[in-house]
């Protein structure tokens, strides 16, 4: 007897559903590789390249039974679903901790090193201490923990994902705050990034106090 549209519909989420569970287990083999009896903590940053705003650095230390779905780069999700997902994470997860450095650290040291101390001070703001680190591509300075540095770790790594999704939607409502603030520039929409919108607004309105004077100095003729 062939399948109704009903039995149809079920065998498609059914389906998708467990491609979705065998994607999550292969996003946690850098993990699995590491060793159970270790506490591994994933690293990654959101808001290096943006024009205004600070840079923020989530750190994510997952539970070995973790049975949150759909955990991606942060990049690849919508708006609505890392807000859910971030709080899915948040509710399950063994901790997490924020970093953050502001707009006159990143020009004072450069946005690589201001990204290095955002990402330290996540670290330090767990609690505990993790046996591990699975870093989004670099090697942390000054950190006495063992690291290992992935390319397209947000991509390839759960606990890496983690840390990119909830930094991602900590960072972007913190753009929509300040887009209250200095309104004009689209930051609620832009997040702080050189849109056209916002680099026509900021050679009309000049900069604000959350801009990188670094990064905008030839937009401004300053250099």
């Amino acid at each position: 007897m062939a399948e109704t549209l009903k039995e149809a519909r079920e065998r498609r989420k059914a389906e998708k559903l467990e491609a979705e569970k065998q994607r999550m287990y292969q996003m946690f083999a850098y993990e699995r590789e590491c060793g159970e009896d270790l506490l591994i903590c994933g690293i990654d940053e959101v808001g290096r390249g943006p024009l205004a705003g600070p840079v923020v650095a989530g750190a994510v230390i997952l539970p070995k039974d973790c049975d949150i779905l759909y955990i991606n780069d942060s990049k690849k999700l919508s708006e609505k679903k890392r807000e859910i997902i971030a709080e899915e994470i948040k509710e399950k997860c063994v901790a997490y901790a924020l970093g953050r450095s502001e707009v006159e650290l990143i020009d004072e040291i450069n946005i690589l090193q201001a990204t290095y101390s955002a990402m330290r001070e996540a670290i330090k703001n767990l609690g505990i201490k993790p046996d591990i680190l699975l870093n989004d591509a670099v090697t942390i300075p000054a950190v006495d923990i063992k690291q290992i540095p992935i390319i397209k770790g947000d991509a390839k790594s759960a606990s890496i994902a983690a840390a990119s999704i909830v930094a991602k939607v900590t960072r972007d409502k913190l753009m929509v705050e300040y887009d209250s603030i200095y309104p004009g520039y689209g930051f609620a929409k832009n997040k702080g990034y050189g849109t056209a919108e916002h680099i026509a607004a900021l050679k009309t309105l000049g900069p604000t106090p959350i801009h990188r004077r670094t990064f905008i100095g030839k937009i401004l003729g300053e250099v």
